[in-house]
C-alpha cells in the first residue's frame, strides 16, 4: 500500500500533472510525469489568480507522489480494481528512485486488465526511462 504521504488524490493536482507534465505511452499504460522543477517554473510565470489553479495543492518537495487513472474502459470493477491494486504495488517499489517531489500520474489503457504484474512493471520501467525520471535503473542494467 502506498503511504498517504505518497498519495495524489485531488482532481486539481491530477489535472496539473496531465496538462504539464510529460508522458510517456507504452502498450498496457500511459505515465505523466511533472518534476519539481517543471511546476515552480509554471507557477512563478503565472498570473497571481492562475496560481491558485495551478500550483500543487501539498508542498511537494516532502515527498514524491503518484495516482492513478482507471477507467471504465479497462473492465468491470473487479479487474479495475486488481489493475489499480498492481499499478500501487509497482509504484510503492519505485518511489525511492524518483526525485523528491515528482508528481506521477499512472493511466492504464484497456490492455492493462489482462496483463501481468509482470508486464506492468516493465512497462512503467521503460516509461519512467524514457521520461529519464529514475535516479536508478532496473536489475538488468546492472
Amino acid at each position: 500500500m502506498l503511504p498517504t504521504a505518497a498519495r495524489l488524490t485531488r482532481n486539481q493536482d491530477f489535472r496539473l500533472v496531465v496538462r504539464r507534465g510529460r508522458r510517456a505511452g507504452r502498450p498496457r499504460l500511459v505515465v505523466h510525469v511533472l518534476r519539481p522543477d517543471q511546476y515552480r517554473a509554471r507557477v512563478s510565470e503565472a498570473r497571481p489568480e492562475a496560481q491558485a489553479n495551478t500550483a500543487p495543492t501539498r508542498d511537494s518537495t516532502a515527498s514524491t507522489r503518484v495516482g492513478f487513472v482507471v477507467s471504465k474502459a479497462v473492465g468491470v470493477a473487479v479487474v479495475r480494481h486488481r489493475v489499480a491494486r498492481r499499478l500501487r504495488h509497482l509504484m510503492r517499489d519505485r518511489l525511492p528512485d524518483l526525485p523528491a517531489g515528482t508528481l506521477v500520474v499512472v493511466r492504464a489503457l484497456p490492455p492493462a486488465a489482462d496483463a501481468s504484474s509482470r508486464e506492468l512493471g516493465s512497462d512503467i520501467d521503460a516509461a519512467l526511462k524514457k521520461l529519464r525520471v529514475r535516479y536508478l535503473e532496473g536489475p538488468d542494467s546492472g
